[in-house]
């Protein structure tokens, strides 16, 4: 692994040698650029084929520039903005990649078919929402060198060799083909539409430019909100919007918007209105906003809220009448990136006046997106989020209480684990009743556990019963992810299940042997598991290892739910007297504290009815939110410590390895074999 980081480290260095090579001898020595907006396109009306021409999708998303110097990264938007915190991810990104430039590029969430939406880019709050990329499809400024006069085709050039491979920040792809062709490939998977620069233009800040132009496929404008509707005897918090552009100063109407947005973007819109309503009309002229249409004769009576022109959205529409006005119009979303008084009607030039001449290509044009893992749930911003997760809503709360307070992690952290082990974690869960021990103010806080959930949980989560002291109880099953994360928003650092399944309450899955040290040291411990292991290996017995995530080791043996726990238990004191014979010094399978002698407890007592273990991959209420980590034995040596797997790098590891404990859940053992096969051995 680490040959492999060092290799990687080479080859960026390498990459940016060759770059800034190229930069010194074509660019000019400049210092870090600051403060200007980027380059804009001209909108046609209709696609075209030409000879030095770079064809480019039209990405849905958020235009931005990024400022990378080293790990100081601001990504600013069209208006000068920050997107660093709204669009946390890229800027995370760019700060790994350690760059020293200003790149121009398009933020978008892209989704299995590299199809960007606007919509779902606006209401964007957290990895859980989408994945974010960012498309970067020029270079402005390179290692001290300004490139902006350089063509296009040799910016790109330096791009290519300067730009390191990363999920999350990648390369727009410019293709060298007829445009009509690309239009057409680009209408049929739904995009936008394109964008088309001329191979030698220069980069001019704030202009736009006839040597970019934008095709789009679907009729799109942005507009500024003047008001809202509500119709008489609407339960909505408002039935349309009333919004225009501007033009010579003045707000002119183009439509009413009564499509496209949900309860929930009408409670966040009316939010941003109430600061702005006022009692005059903005627009140049009232709109008839109560004006009967050919579909709908008898309009309900709508009173209208007028607000400041200060609020952009984005609108689809059919086309536009010849008094200005949008038909069909629906909301896509709100744009942040827009100055109101910059909306203006924007109405595409005819083709012929800007590209007189054309000549016919031909080339074929695929663009695809490799899938990615699973990012975080919650976004680092606000204390109180819902998502909706199996088709169940969840509310978090207290997100920014620290549960790690020498750490600093917080409740938020440990859901975002949660969420990204979700998948990988679950069939160690899955059926399993849970005793729940909960910490709502973080490992230094008090702690209670809870078994008993009846009445205090959602109905949409299962339960077992159980009769404690003549009283019908339940404890929670867990059987999806929402239940997972459900079980941590209560405060339940660690996931405690039973070693069985409700089918089979009796029957458990695997056996344990819990190696749980007194005053040894760790290295004993590891010596303890290895004996294990090499015992359990001689007799043909597959047995599996993890970190306890405290102190100790647990070591589990696949039963397949065939054998009683009674049979499990017994089962594990023979593996446990074995053991503590080869190891007498310092081992023990006393159950007396006092009687161990500050000796190795091999624990084989878990293997009884609803006794619970952290499960593998469970977080662990200790210093540095240690994880319960499945091991290759061949990492159980002198030298392994409880610490190396934590919060922070145990998603990376599964990433790499996969779940190396889902054999743990197999067909199991023959007991009556294994049991023959030690006593062979050992008696």
């Amino acid at each position: 692994m680490a040959v492999s980081t060092q290799k990687k480290k080479k080859t960026i260095v390498s990459r940016r040698r060759k770059a800034g090579t190229l930069s010194q001898q074509a660019g000019v020595k400049a210092s870090f650029p600051r403060g200007f907006s980027p380059m804009l396109a001209t909108l046609v009306d209709k696609p075209f084929d030409a000879d030095n021409w770079l064809f480019e999708v039209k990405w849905d998303g958020y235009r931005a520039i990024a400022h990378c110097q080293h790990n100081k990264v601001s990504v600013i938007s069209r208006n000068n903005k920050s997107f660093n915190e709204k669009f946390y991810p890229i800027t995370a990104a760019l700060e790994k990649l350690n760059l020293n430039a200003v790149l121009d590029g398009e933020i978008i969430i892209s989704n299995k078919e590299g199809i960007s939406s606007f919509g779902d880019l606006q209401n964007w709050r957290s990895e859980a929402d989408g994945e974010l990329l960012y498309y970067v499809f020029d270079l402005l400024w390179l290692d001290g060198y300004l490139l902006m006069d350089l063509p296009l085709v040799q910016r790109r050039e330096i791009l290519k060799k300067m730009l390191p491979k990363h999920p999350t920040v990648q390369l727009s792809q410019t293709f060298n083909a007829p445009g009509t062709t690309f239009y057409d490939i680009a209408k049929e998977m739904n995009l936008e539409g394109i964008i088309a620069k001329r191979a030698d233009s220069i980069y001019v800040p704030g202009v736009r430019s006839k040597d970019w132009l934008k095709i789009k496929i679907a009729k799109r404008q942005e507009v500024v909100i003047g008001g809202f509707t509500r119709n008489a005897g609407s339960t909505k918090l408002f039935s349309s919007l009333l919004v225009g552009v501007f033009e010579n100063g003045a707000l002119h109407y183009t439509g009413k918007i009564g499509t496209g947005f949900t309860d929930k973007d009408q409670r966040a819109m009316m939010e941003k209105f109430k600061p702005l309503m006022r009692k005059n009309c903005p627009f140049e002229r009232e709109p008839d906003y109560n004006k009967p249409s050919r579909f709908r004769p008898n309009p309900p009576k709508a009173t209208a809220t007028w607000l400041k022109p200060a609020l952009v959205c984005e609108v689809a529409f059919a086309e536009i009448t010849s008094d200005g006005v949008m038909r069909h119009p629906s909301f896509e979303g709100m744009r942040i990136d827009k100055k109101a008084t910059d909306v203006k009607a924007e109405k595409a030039k005819p083709l012929k006046k800007v590209m007189p001449e054309s000549i016919l290509h031909k080339e074929k044009i695929i663009t695809r997106r490799s899938e990615s893992e699973r990012k975080t749930l919650l976004n680092p911003g606000e204390k109180q989020q819902e998502r909706t997760i199996n088709g169940h809503k969840l509310k978090f709360s207290n997100l920014n209480k620290i549960y790690w307070p020498k750490e600093k992690i917080t409740k938020r952290d440990m859901l975002n684990y949660y969420y990204q082990v979700a998948p990988i974690i679950l069939p160690y869960l899955k059926d399993r009743p849970q005793s729940m021990n909960r910490f709502p103010n973080g490992i230094d806080g008090e702690s209670f556990y809870q078994k008993n959930v009846a009445g205090k949980i959602p109905d949409w989560i299962n339960t077992f019963p159980y009769t404690d002291k003549s009283i019908q109880k339940s404890f929670l099953v867990p059987v999806r992810e929402a239940d997972v994360l459900y079980m941590a928003s209560l405060g339940c650092i660690e996931m405690n299940p039973w070693s069985s399944r409700v089918q089979q309450p009796d029957n458990p899955d695997w056996c344990i042997i819990d190696l749980d040290p007194d005053t040894n040291t760790f290295d004993q411990v590891i010596k303890t598991a290895q004996v294990t292991h090499e015992i359990l290996e001689s007799a043909g017995i597959p047995n599996y290892c993890k970190t306890s995530g405290s102190t100790g080791i647990h070591i589990y043996i696949p039963l397949g739910a065939k054998y009683l726990y009674e049979a499990s238990r017994e089962f594990g004191r023979l593996i446990a007297t074995i053991v503590n014979e080869q190891l007498p010094r310092f081992t023990s399978i006393e159950r007396a504290t006092a009687d161990r002698k500050g000796k190795i407890y091999i624990d084989f007592l878990q293997n009884r009815p609803q006794a619970t273990l952290a499960c593998a991959y469970s977080l662990r209420p200790k210093p540095g939110a240690t994880v319960s980590m499945p091991l290759h034995w061949e990492d159980v040596k002198k030298g392994l410590k409880m610490k190396d797997f934590t919060i922070h790098n145990v998603v990376a590891r599964i990433k790499e390895q996969g779940d190396i404990f889902k054999p743990v859940l197999g067909k199991g053992i023959n007991m009556k074999k294994a049991i023959v096969s030690l006593q062979k051995l050992f008696r």
